[in-house]
């Protein structure tokens, strides 16, 4: 059997394993990362090839999943055209990417009821930005950035600094950055562009005490600190014990120690508290394809109950004028601009609090969407407020 049959053998075999779970299983990436491991015969190319044809599967998942049954010569030719042009994929392409290149309507690769919640990504370079995946982002840490770029280029990698955020690098390539001397050291974390544009556009001021109410493994409570500078503190809250000691150790590599995990809120209040909801997660659909799939109209309904609880029970932290900002990685309208309207319908003392910077976005009210086409990133949205 020649090597690329045994690729297209594979891959098919794969796509039968995890066919059952896609449109079910929330936790399908760690499920995917499994079942590569599993295989000793693997090497990292022959996994960096199947998790990018797995991957190009979701992505594409109405133009591939009714062809696995009875046509998989066309699956895998599909598959072929639509994959990332890589070194791991550049033989399987040569081999099985024949004929014409598939053509649809793109709209058909988003859930059709998610129209009614976001029409901007249905049509236009949104839409063509849905079909991309997304590139891998790291915000610098350090004021030394040369001894970073040096570290990754000497390991093959290929930089791109964003000129919407000065700290914020697009890294190509295939080295394992939590192996670098950079990374143990503190001088860059792993963090979205959208991701640092949420914080990077409501101005955050020097000094003060700021709350991360939802703080996770701490990728914007980092950040958060670094903005605050050495005099601020920040009281990083979640209800995850596993996700607290993660943002512990981030913190500690980082060398913030103006970082204070807490189980507890401060009733004394905050002059800043941000509010990074739990979502449905729409704005990563590029990065996690399969959350295409097992995202309901239900879901969002849920998560923007939930969204409205938590703003609601948050501001009462905040100090007199001090900022409230809410954020979700969603582009809902439902979880974003509706719980936007109806949080400041019941609290008048909450204003509008001017963005410090749009990165070429259009604000609309306190809202700003970050749409992921312009500067090639996760889509977000943002609310700046502020207490009377």
């Amino acid at each position: 059997m020649s090597v690329a049959d045994s690729q297209r053998r594979v891959c098919l075999q794969l796509l039968a394993q995890l066919r059952p779970h896609w449109r079910r299983d929330p936790a399908l990436p760690d499920r995917i990362q499994r079942l590569l491991a599993a295989n000793r015969h693997f090497g990292g190319r022959d996994r960096r090839l199947y998790r990018e044809l797995i991957y190009t599967t979701l992505r594409f998942l109405p133009w591939i999943e009714p062809l696995l049954d009875h046509e998989d010569e066309e699956a895998v030719r599909r598959l072929a055209w639509l994959a990332a042009d890589t070194p791991d994929t550049q033989a399987f392409r040569q081999a099985f990417a024949m004929g014409e290149a598939p053509t649809g309507d793109r709209a058909q690769l988003l859930p059709a009821w998610f129209e009614g919640h976001c029409p901007e990504v249905f049509a236009g370079s949104e839409l063509e930005a849905q079909c991309r995946r997304a590139p891998l982002w790291v915000r610098l840490q350090t004021a030394d950035a040369n001894a970073v770029f040096n570290e990754l280029v000497s390991l093959g990698c290929r930089l791109r600094r964003s000129a919407a955020l000065p700290d914020a690098v697009e890294v190509q390539g295939k080295a394992d950055l939590t192996a670098t001397v950079a990374w143990r050291a503190g001088r860059f974390e792993v963090q979205d562009l959208g991701s640092q544009m949420v914080l990077g556009s409501v101005g955050v001021e020097p000094g003060g005490r700021w709350l991360d109410a939802c703080a996770g493994a701490g990728g914007k409570s980092l950040q958060l600190a670094r903005l605050l500078g050495p005099t601020g503190r920040v009281d990083a809250h979640d209800i995850r014990p596993a996700a607290l000691t993660e943002l512990r150790s981030r913190a500690a590599r980082a060398r913030l120690d103006h970082i204070h995990p807490c189980s507890r809120l401060d009733a004394a209040g905050y002059d800043g508290v941000l509010v990074d909801a739990p979502c449905s997660g729409s704005g990563t659909w590029r990065r996690a394809p399969h959350l295409k799939w097992i995202t309901s109209e239900a879901l969002v309904a849920r998560k923007a109950e939930i969204q409205r609880v938590l703003l609601r029970r948050l501001a009462a932290l905040v100090r007199p004028s001090g900022r409230l900002v809410y954020a979700t990685c969603s582009l809902s309208r439902r979880e974003n601009q509706d719980v936007l309207a109806a949080f400041l319908a019941e609290h008048p003392q909450f204003h509008r609090a001017p963005f410090a910077d749009t990165f070429g976005f259009d604000p609309q009210g306190a809202g700003l969407t970050i749409w992921p086409a312009r500067h090639d990133s996760d889509g977000y949205f943002v609310a700046s407020l502020r207490r009377a």
